[in-house]
């Protein structure tokens, strides 16, 4: 190995072990996480980006039992508790996470008498039979890997023929927010995580006071700088076009700033387009079945040809 081959594995090496660190010190944080309307909302933003709003998708796809389950990127659980409901009762769930917060999943599984297998692990080199799933799951994962087309290959391969990859991926935004995210990225870069966690406190601050605000603003068409004409709430305005300053008015300040600290703190975090995700799952020998896009990011279902995967587009 050449001395700048060297360098760069170690330089992806840091970077991955430090999205890894900051995720635990955000799973670490319980006050930040897990509230009626946090897991409400979560529930609520899976069946519309997945399933198109129609629950029923999930009983196509796994209502008749004895499915397996893999989820690439666990974290606590709370997202699989809440999406897969008590069809986690009949099937087989594998919850895989690079960081130990599935210590945490597995006694949020057992506190609810939910049955699951926990593992730690690399998505990217993952210790699973290939071929061996129905259904794989990566909700916000992929784009924090050393390689998002990468980890579509490497989910690919743990389907079965007809199985299903549900996955999904930053969207990447207009030029004046993806210079704002990536100034505040360096900026915090030198940070421990606490430190980083209390510095995102002034910024979350903002977006609280431009939600609060409760006004709104009509723009026209800005294509220098890739704003689409429309009435906004200001603080969406912002949001989305010129930094991210996550706002819920029915969310704590804890928590808005667990969502900011998520954003901004990954070394790991790539943005990418509709037609990427279109070309990462074409290259992984995928049919996309949907893809969703919004502006926060990209959510698609995709088919391993072959078999009788059940269900479709809604």
């Amino acid at each position: 190995m050449t001395d700048q081959r060297r360098t760069d594995r170690e330089a992806e090496l840091a970077a991955r072990n430090q999205t890894r660190d900051c995720f635990a010190h955000k799973w670490s944080r319980r006050e930040s996480y897990g509230s009626k309307a946090v897991c409400d909302f979560l529930a609520d933003w899976m069946f519309s980006k997945y399933c198109g709003g129609d629950p029923g998708l999930l009983d196509a796809w796994l209502g008749g039992g004895g499915r397996r389950i893999l989820e690439a990127g666990c974290g606590v659980g709370e997202v699989a508790l809440r999406f897969f409901g008590e069809h986690l009762h009949r099937n087989t769930y594998v919850g895989l996470d690079l960081t130990g917060a599935v210590a945490g999943a597995r006694d949020a599984f057992r506190e609810r008498g939910v049955p699951g297998l926990f593992l730690q692990g690399d998505l990217l080199d993952m210790p699973l039979a290939e071929a061996s799933f129905d259904l794989v799951f990566s909700e916000g994962v992929l784009h924090h890997t050393l390689d998002t087309a990468a980890g579509v290959r490497a989910l690919a391969r743990m389907l079965r023929p007809g199985g299903r990859l549900l996955f999904y991926i930053y969207r990447r935004k207009g030029p004046v927010r993806e210079f704002t995210d990536d100034l505040v990225r360096e900026r915090l870069a030198g940070m421990t995580d606490e430190q980083a966690w209390e510095a995102l406190r002034p910024l979350t601050e903002l977006g609280r006071a431009l939600g609060e605000l409760r006004c709104q603003v009509t723009v026209p068409d800005v294509p220098l700088l890739e704003i689409p004409a429309g009435t906004y709430d200001v603080q969406r305005l912002i949001y989305w076009h010129v930094l991210k300053c996550f706002y819920r008015a029915d969310w704590s300040f804890e928590e808005m700033n667990h969502v900011n600290f998520d954003w901004f703190r990954p070394a790991l975090a790539r943005r990418h387009t509709a037609q990427e995700a279109r070309e990462m799952c074409a290259a992984a020998g995928l049919d996309v079945e949907w893809l969703h896009e919004e502006e926060a990011g990209i959510t698609v279902r995709a088919v391993r040809p072959g078999g009788c995967g059940g269900g479709g587009a809604p």
